[in-house]
């Protein structure tokens, strides 16, 4: 059973913009690393879990990720609205809902 390497966060960095110039098998070969390994930093950049820096988006990627951003606050938008209409709802009916249980629960009591 192999041991498992251990690489630091500059090495990954580093790793990950030289496979987006060359290649992932090529960064992969030159590096000495597994291919798997490296796919993997690579989706963890691309998700932001490795941060490899200004400029090494490509527009594609920034395009995207801006239009994630802009879906996103649109539903916190949209979801801020729904619990101002519910919290609104709850201020109406509670009254209602305290009247409704006095009454039968005075009923059942007697």
């Amino acid at each position: 059973m192999g041991t498992v390497k251990q690489y630091d966060e500059e090495f990954k960095k580093q790793a990950v913009k030289l496979a987006k110039e060359i290649g992932n098998k090529s960064a992969a070969d030159e590096l000495g690393i597994p291919k798997g390994t490296l796919g993997s930093w690579l989706r963890k950049a691309k998700t932001g879990e490795i941060d490899t820096g200004s400029g090494t988006r490509s527009p594609e990627e920034s395009l995207n990720l801006a239009q994630q951003l802009q879906a996103a606050n649109k539903r916190i938008s949209e979801q801020e609205k729904r619990i101002r209409e519910l919290e609104r709802l709850n201020e109406f009916l509670e009254p209602v809902h305290i009247g409704i249980g006095t009454r039968l629960f005075g009923r059942f009591c007697r």
